[in-house]
């Protein structure tokens, strides 16, 4: 090993995102691979229907919404490859959530879990003119919007049914979701819904000196002031969405400097509906970023979390935890912590490689 190399591998070391040797950084075939563990560990299909399993251990199906997040990650991969094989999966997970849940899903008293959903939908829906997936779609957003919105508080959906606060995981998600459906239906009211959500999301829940994304307020008008990167990501993503470019972009900062830790995502627990809001943050992120051609502020720190995922994965299976850059630990794994690694390395590019000498 020359003195160079000893030197490149003593700081990589201290970096602690790079092993020595040869290591690079995280490739388009290392985002393959990343799918690949998360599909073998998780995935199952049987006649046609699939899901992904709660954890490594079997048994359960992941709840609600995260098999519905879980749909739109298999989506992230075919906008990166343009496979059909993701399409299909696609296929199989929205007709098994279909045989589980029903086609409409008034039963669930999270209008948030219903929006997420649509929103899944509705993504698949202009990928393949599939219309199925849409009249599914519609039909559970005006079934949800119809018992969700109020005048209250200024307008916005409430989160639960039982009215009790409104909050920014239901509203910016039925921000996108309506957005979509307008897109895929042509009907402006959808765009007009769309617009009035961020609006009042943006009046009632944006700090518009920071960029912070208010967690929810309550119907007494106590508001909730702490920020997740799945509420900045998906107002991040309806702002975008609808062309109010200067708040994604605070949003989007404020989230990049204020809620990480030496530039990373802030770790959550496994087994809780935390576990994959990173991925949710940064799949509308990246894509603000892509849209408005903002990689020269944004496309570095998301790389680096990307590589971070990638060098966490334990080797044994490939699967990395949401809590880079600390090495992915044995024994049992959720697939919905475990989404995170594999949305961000589908979504953002990797590094240019160096040129040769």
């Amino acid at each position: 090993m020359t003195i160079r190399t000893r030197l490149a591998c003593g700081i990589a070391m201290a970096l602690g995102t790079l092993t020595c040797g040869l290591a690079q950084a995280f490739t388009t075939a290392d985002a393959d691979t990343i799918f690949e563990a998360h599909t073998k560990a998780f995935y199952r299909v049987e006649n046609g229907k699939g899901w992904h399993l709660k954890t490594t251990e079997g048994g359960r199906k992941a709840d609600f919404w995260m098999q519905a997040e879980m749909l739109e990650m298999v989506l992230d991969v075919h906008v990166r490859t343009k496979s059909k094989k993701q399409l299909e999966m696609f296929d199989e997970l929205f007709h098994g959530f279909i045989a589980q849940h029903g086609r409409t899903w008034e039963k669930n008293d999270f209008n948030d879990d219903i929006m997420w959903m649509v929103i899944a939908c509705a993504r698949a829906h202009l990928a393949t003119g599939n219309e199925e997936y849409l009249a599914v779609a519609k039909e559970n957003f005006d079934l949800c919007y119809a018992r969700a919105i109020s005048k209250d508080l200024g307008g916005g959906l409430w989160w639960k049914t039982d009215n009790k606060s409104k909050n920014a995981c239901v509203n910016g998600p039925g921000a996108i979701a309506a957005f979509l459906l307008g897109l895929a239906t042509k009907d402006t009211s959808y765009t007009t819904k769309a617009r009035e959500l961020f609006l009042w999301e943006r009046e009632t829940l944006f700090d518009k000196r920071t960029g912070r994304i208010f967690d929810s307020i309550e119907k007494n008008g106590k508001v909730h002031n702490f920020a997740l990167t799945y509420n900045q990501g998906t107002f991040v993503g309806a702002a975008n969405l609808l062309g109010y470019n200067d708040e994604a972009r605070l949003a989007a900062k404020f989230t990049m400097e204020k809620l990480c830790r030496d530039g990373y995502l802030p770790a959550s627990g496994e087994n809780g509906d935390g576990g994959g809001f990173n991925g949710i943050g940064v799949r509308w992120i990246a894509r603000f970023m892509k849209d408005q051609r903002e990689q020269a502020t944004f496309e570095p720190w998301l790389q680096k979390n990307a590589e971070a995922a990638w060098q966490a994965r334990r080797t044994e299976d490939n699967l990395s935890w949401c809590a880079w850059p600390k090495p992915t630990p044995p024994g049992p794994r959720h697939a919905w912590g475990c989404s995170n690694a594999v949305v961000i390395m589908q979504t953002v590019h990797p590094p240019e490689p160096e040129k040769k000498q």
